[in-house]
Order: structure tokens, then sequence, then C-alpha cells
């Protein structure tokens, strides 16, 4: 990384990824606890699990109203909002007295966690160089992926010397108390970086119209259109955004659902697999552990083929690999060695995976208006969020009408197709 890259980014670090590794901290000490806690109130499992995914339809209704407030309120007063809001909802989860305010408080938190990352992605699209872009956003999604990954520990830990789900929940609560802080508290780059913004997105206009870029009303770039002199125009509302772009949302954007989708439904596919195998608990953890570990690895590397190679080169390997496996690991069911094919796709699963960490991200930013871009990573984040939301449901509904095999094979072939809409849409729509 240049020097300059590397400057800009230790200064995002007290804003930025700092107070995402402590919200993803907390949330994944929560998540796995909150079905158990509903069903201690009451739900049966299926209640239980719905009440669980009301962190997901949370977060798929909280994009849009996000971009307006983001639009409007900035940055990161919206990110100090939403910690506190959601610290209100972390506090009623404790302290719930039935399983009405207890489902609520789950979607305010998924609701929050929707602006927290809509601010987040907003902040870098404006702030980030484009030359080095993927690789901060990489880092984000890295942030990210780190705290989900130590939280769950964090609660075992603190389940183990309190045993009391209580405890993993005031965990939460003391990360959000820290993120509010730190936004609130710590050196703003927002303001260290507003002359190099200004000077940055003028120089890049000034090129583009030396270079005779027609502007034909695509989303191309999020420069075009950008004043050269700053100024900040009324944003536009989020509807008018979602008509505006509709040509780029419906075709890249449904591209990066499918990605999303197969990323979510790779969460539920792996445990599932293992079990209909003769998996024991253990041997299932180990692998989609080692799997995760891979994809946890790999994910400043996306960034890095990102920014020296362009979007796609990163995007169709990733959907390839994750789609293949998935397709492969389909036909695998009763063959000899079952378990040893289910460890080896985990793990081919896991590198598609590592490789696209980021693009969803990168993919937004390159695309969104430069000068307003929250309206419109409103729409693109509700987008690809639906896309996580409804594949695990849909696999679900497959492998009770079909086969497991056959259901698996669907999802390599929904990794398949956003290969081939990467493939067609990123040339068109993002430029090197």
């Amino acid at each position: 990384m240049s020097d300059s890259a590397r400057g800009v980014l230790l200064r995002f670090a007290p804003m930025i990824y700092g107070p995402t590794v402590l919200f993803a901290i907390g949330e994944g000490a929560v998540v796995p606890l909150i079905p158990v806690v509903a069903n201690r109130m009451g739900a049966d499992l299926a209640l239980s699990g719905l009440i669980a995914s009301m962190l997901v339809i949370g977060q798929v209704c909280g994009n849009l109203p996000a971009g307006w407030v983001v639009a409007r309120a900035g940055e990161r007063l919206t990110m100090a909002g939403a910690g506190t809001l959601a610290l209100l909802g972390v506090i009623a989860l404790v302290f719930a007295p039935n399983l009405t305010v207890f489902t609520i408080a789950v979607f305010v938190i998924g609701f929050c966690a929707a602006a927290f990352g809509l601010a987040r992605h907003a902040f870098m699209t404006t702030r980030v160089p484009f030359s080095f872009r993927a690789r901060a956003l990489s880092l984000l999604g890295g942030s990210f992926r780190f705290g989900m990954f130590v939280g769950p520990f964090a609660a075992a830990l603190l389940l183990g010397i309190t045993g009391s789900e209580s405890s993993a929940v005031w965990c939460f609560a003391v990360c959000l108390v820290a993120c509010v802080l730190l936004v609130l508290l710590g050196p703003d780059p927002e303001r260290e970086l507003a002359s190099e913004g200004a000077a940055s997105a003028a120089s890049a206009a000034r090129a583009e119209f030396a270079g005779g870029v027609e502007d034909t009303g695509e989303a191309v770039t999020g420069r075009i259109g950008l004043p050269v002199d700053g100024s900040k125009a009324r944003p536009d509302g989020i509807f008018r955004t979602m008509v505006t772009y509709r040509r780029v949302l419906s075709r890249l954007g449904v591209a990066a659902a499918l990605l999303a989708a197969v990323r979510s439904a790779r969460q539920v596919v792996l445990p599932i697999w293992g079990l209909s195998i003769g998996l024991d608990a253990h041997t299932i953890s180990l692998v989609v552990g080692v799997a995760g570990g891979i994809d946890f690895a790999l994910f400043y590397a996306s960034g890095q083929v990102m920014d020296r190679f362009g979007r796609l080169w990163a995007a169709l390997p990733a959907m390839v690999l994750m789609g293949v496996g998935f397709l492969a690991l389909g036909a695998t069911h009763d063959v000899p060695n079952a378990s040893m094919w289910f460890a080896m796709l985990a793990a081919v699963i896991g590198v598609g995976n590592g490789l696209s960490s980021g693009i969803l991200m990168t993919l937004g930013a390159d695309l969104a208006p430069q000068r307003e871009p929250a309206a419109f990573l409103g729409s693109w984040r509700t987008l690809t969020d639906s896309g996580g939301a409804v594949a695990p449901l849909l696999f679900s509904g497959l492998a009770a009408v079909v086969t497991l095999g056959a259901a698996t094979a669907a999802i390599g072939v929904i990794g398949l197709l956003g290969a081939l809409g990467f493939l067609r849409w990123i040339p068109r729509f993002v430029r090197r």
C-alpha cells in the first residue's frame, strides 16, 4: 500500500474501522443467543427462528430510511444516532416483559445496523480516492468479519463465567457505548479530508471534461456531474434516485443481490449438509471454521485485486468458485468419502467468499453519485440485503420440496447466473 493510502486509512481507523469492529463484536455475541432466549421466553422452535430472522428483516427495512437520514443529517450523526438507538434496543432485550417487546427490540437492532452500515459506506464513498477504494472497503468488510468471528467466542467466555445469556447482551451494550463515544469524540477525518476530497473531485471532473467523456445518463461512474466547485445541491429523494438509476439497479444490482444470496446461503447449507451426511457437531464446526478462516484470510487480497486489475477480476472468480462449489457439493451426498468432498468443497466455497470481500460495497461506491451517494446506496443495499434474506428461505423450501442435493445445486446455479451478470454488466457500468 502506498504511503498516502496508509495515511488515509489510518485516519479512518478511529471513526470507521474501530466502531465497525466494536459493533460487530457485540452483534456477533448476541446473534446466536436470540433464538435461545426467545425459546426460554416461551417461543417454540419455529417462532424462535422467526424472531431471529427479524434482525435481517430490520436490516432490509432500514436501508432506504437510512439513505434519507444520511443525506440530510450526515454520516457522523447517523452513526452516532444508530448506535444510541441500538443501545436502547439492546436494553429492551434484557428487560423485555414478553415476546412482542423482544421481537421489536431485535427488529430495531437490525434497523440500526443498516443505518450504521450505510453511513460508513457513504462516508467511504465520498472520502476514499478511487485508486485504493477497493482496499479500503475490503478492510471495512474484514473489520466486520473479524468482529463477527470474535463475538461468539466472547459470548461463550461470558456465558462460562456468569452462566447467564444477559451477560452477552450487556457485552453488546458496552460495545455500543464505546462505539458511539469513538464516533463522537474521536478525530473527524471528514473535516481533515474535506479539502483533499474537493480538490480530487475537481481534478477528476476536469480530466473527464478534457478527455471528452460523454455523459449518457447511465451510472458508469459516481463522478459524472459532480460540480467542480464542490457546491452541494439539495439531496435527491430515495424514490427519485431509484427511478434515475433504475437501469443499473435492475442489471448490476440484481447480479450483486445474487452474490449476497450465495453468501448468505452458505451459512445455512454447509451445517445442514454436514448433518445430512452423518457428521457430528464437532466435525461440522471444524470444517465450517476452517472455511471461515480461509474466507477471513483473503479479505484484503480481494481489495488488492480489485484496485490493481479491476472489479471484475475479483467478482467473477468469486462467483464461479462458489457456484461450482455448490454445484459439485450437491452431487456428492451419496458418493464414497462424502465427508472428504464436503471439507474440500467447503474450502473452495470459502476461497470464493474471501475473494468477494468488499465487492458489494466497492461496486456500490463506484456507481453512486459522488456528491450525494446516500440515497443510491440505500437502494443498492436494500437489493443486496434482500438477496441475502431470501436465499436461506429459498434453500429451505427447495430442500423440503425436492432433495437437499437439488437445493444445494440450485444455489450453485444462482452463483453462476450472478457470474454471468457480473461479466455482462461490470464492464458496461464500472470504468477502470
